[in-house]
């Protein structure tokens, strides 16, 4: 219960925001953080007692790209399964897309959505709208009118925006309502009918290829655009060198513009598509080595502001089947926090990073709450196990679709339990049913 006083014990916070990295214990109370104490000197008594035993006390987790079907293809996946799968992961906030069937482009349909979704046992559901009607990238959905219902981005995502007047409008407009502009960057004609990334892999595989051209010019036009009205600009899944170079560029010359990356352009590269696995098969498609490394340099120069899952769920009906045949996208929220984990100790940095790319850059982007433990803050937290070593399984997944490409792959770390507002909706020692 969110009335419910809790102590956490003996937990090392990592909290950049604060500027802290040491053990305490740490007060929950009414739903808020109500005290966080470095002397370990917060008593148990009359109070729930979580005992941390070293493992590190998080803001929660945010991911501001998921697909979780609802509605239309419940099937695949729900706002049931998406958020309890999002918690299990250690993600105490999401943020959905719109391109759903129908798409989210009217306020009723964000109303109805977060409405239902505050009944659910599990993460906080933020909304994104359809930056067009019915995402045909030609007239301007009602932006004031989704604002107030509740959205807080607007994207047609899984599509760009291919008319540049239209784009520009939604800039402007977007900026007027307070609403975060979210690109999907790819000029269709080169994309289109790719099913990897264009090059020596695709060549040798007899399959066709996008090149990630693709997806740079498109960056280049959206950023120009949101230099021409000053207006923020988030650039979502970046899989390229280019693409960053560009990002890196307008980032000089005072354009507002962030971009995420997702766990899988940086732990693989279209060489894990040779045995036509259809869960390697995701938009933008695995890039090249030279762009996964140059992605983990941007991941450490600050290049890239977070790391966002892009967790799209498809049943066998849509994986198990020739690779042609086979949907973009892979689920992934279950297993981001241990990937990122991994990612930062290969590159050497500390683990205020992981928090920066997972949570605090996340709440500051979107302009939600989160990203800290600061005192009077919402009680929205992971305990993160870093000493955690074993083999993925997909079948525990709280998600209902099974298309992870880091099946059986060993993972570092994990999320052993999630709170939101205060209320426990993850905890690794309850039995699974």
């Amino acid at each position: 219960m969110t009335g419910q006083q809790i102590v956490i014990k003996n937990a090392r916070i990592i909290d950049p925001a604060q500027g802290l990295d040491q053990k305490v214990d740490a007060l929950i109370e009414g739903g808020r953080i109500a005290r966080i104490d470095p002397g370990l000197g917060i008593p148990g008594d009359g109070r729930k007692v979580i005992e941390a035993g070293d493992r590190w006390l998080l803001p929660g987790l945010i991911d501001i790209h998921v697909h979780l079907r609802e509605p239309g293809h419940e099937y695949k996946e729900d706002l049931a399964s998406g958020l309890a799968a999002a918690a299990a992961g250690g993600f105490t906030s999401v943020l959905a897309m719109p391109n759903t069937s129908p798409p989210v482009d009217r306020a009723e349909l964000i109303g109805s959505l977060l409405s239902k979704a505050k009944g659910l046992k599990g993460a906080r559901l933020y909304q994104s709208a359809a930056m067009t009607r019915g995402l045909k990238g030609e007239e301007l959905t009602e932006y004031n009118e989704l604002k107030l219902a509740g959205a807080v981005a607007v994207t047609d995502d899984g599509r760009w925006v291919t008319d540049s007047a239209v784009m520009r409008r939604v800039l402007c407009y977007a900026q007027v309502c307070g609403l975060l502009p979210i690109t999907h960057a790819q000029e269709g004609a080169l994309s289109k009918d790719g099913q990897i990334h264009e090059g020596r892999v695709s060549t040798r595989l007899g399959l066709r290829g996008f090149p990630a051209e693709a997806e740079s010019i498109a960056v280049y036009r959206d950023l120009a655009l949101a230099r021409l009205t000053d207006t923020p600009i988030h650039v979502c899944h970046v899989s390229s060198e280019l693409s960053l170079e560009l990002i890196r560029k307008f980032k000089s010359l005072g354009v507002r513009v962030t971009c995420e990356t997702a766990p899988h352009y940086l732990h693989l590269t279209d060489e894990d598509v040779a045995g036509y696995d259809t869960d390697k098969k995701m938009n933008p498609p695995l890039r090249a080595k030279a762009d996964q490394k140059a992605l983990r340099e941007a991941v450490k120069d600050g290049t890239i502001d977070l790391i966002a899952t892009d967790h799209a769920p498809h049943s066998v009906l849509e994986k198990e089947c020739e690779f042609m045949e086979a949907a973009f996208g892979v689920i992934g929220l279950e297993t981001a926090l241990s990937l990122t984990y991994e990612l930062i100790q290969d590159l050497g940095l500390g683990p205020a990073k992981l928090v920066e790319l997972l949570s605090l850059n996340p709440a500051k982007i979107l302009g939600i709450p989160g990203g800290t433990l600061a005192p009077g803050s919402p009680a929205d937290l992971t305990l993160f196990d870093p000493d955690h070593n074993g083999p993925y399984d997909v079948n525990t997944s709280k998600s209902k679709s099974r298309n992870s490409p880091f099946k059986g792959r060993n993972l570092k770390g994990k999320a052993v339990l999630t709170m939101v507002g205060g209320e426990i909706v993850f905890d690794a020692q309850e039995p699974t049913i």
